[in-house]
């Protein structure tokens, strides 16, 4: 059997998922990542799902291919209709998705969160809203890493129950939504690189755009300064 090598973004999410957890991997990318963790030993019951009818015959063939077709379940299904209650799942992962797409799967079948100790979310862009959305359904993040891969930047927002911890912030600012609460006490070099960045292009936007946007331009300005005084902070 082959050992999977993943990439420095599955890895990255690959470590918050506990020992023995029951893992939920929707949108399971040829379900590399459950497939790692089993061979690991990190978990031994997965379900890999799939709303496509490619991807799924690709990570169903995968996951036979590794013979690990009593350990990782993979279906076809519309985000988490993938699971059932008798998978007692306890780990979601997410990920590789816009923010916005990852809010509407939660919400769609909201009740099967029930039971659920951990969210692994990986948003490809929306951050912010996918925070709010967190704080706003009894959630709250636990942890947050950012890392750059092949000139992109990746957030991982880990998020737990908040009547399980109590003890983790209940309430953000829109400073702490837009750039994470956590991320925020870190400030790597990568979260730097990633504001940096996006300073310059939001400059680059408010030097084309047309004095008449009034609303436009003023929530850019906003954003703008938000950045800029956050990267003046040590």
């Amino acid at each position: 059997m082959t050992e999977i090598k993943l990439s420095q973004r599955l890895q990255a999410i690959a470590n918050f998922v506990p020992q023995n957890a029951r893992l939920a991997d929707i949108g399971s990318d040829h379900a590399f990542l459950p497939t790692y963790l089993v061979q690991q030993k990190k978990i031994n019951y997965a379900v890999a799902g799939e709303v496509v009818q490619g991807p799924f015959e690709i990570a169903k063939r995968h996951v036979e291919e590794a013979d690990l077709h009593n350990e990782i379940y993979v279906r076809k299904a519309n985000g988490l209709a993938a699971i059932n209650e008798q998978d007692g799942i306890d780990t979601i992962v997410i990920a590789g998705m816009g923010g916005i797409l990852i809010t509407e799967i939660l919400s769609k079948d909201k009740p099967l969160l029930n039971g659920v100790s951990r969210l692994i979310l990986q948003p490809n862009n929306h951050e912010d809203t996918l925070r709010r959305w967190l704080l706003a359904h009894d959630f709250v993040i636990s942890h947050e890493s950012i890392l750059l891969e092949a000139g992109k930047f990746y957030e991982i927002i880990v998020a737990v129950p908040k009547k399980q911890h109590p003890e983790l912030l209940t309430e953000l600012s829109v400073t702490e939504y837009l750039f994470g609460p956590i991320l925020l006490t870190k400030k790597t070099a990568i979260f730097r690189q990633k504001w940096e960045k996006e300073l310059r292009t939001l400059n680059k936007i408010l030097a084309k755009l047309p004095q008449n946007q009034h609303q436009k331009r003023e929530d850019l300005e906003e954003k703008k300064q938000r950045i800029e005084e956050v990267l003046s902070e040590n």
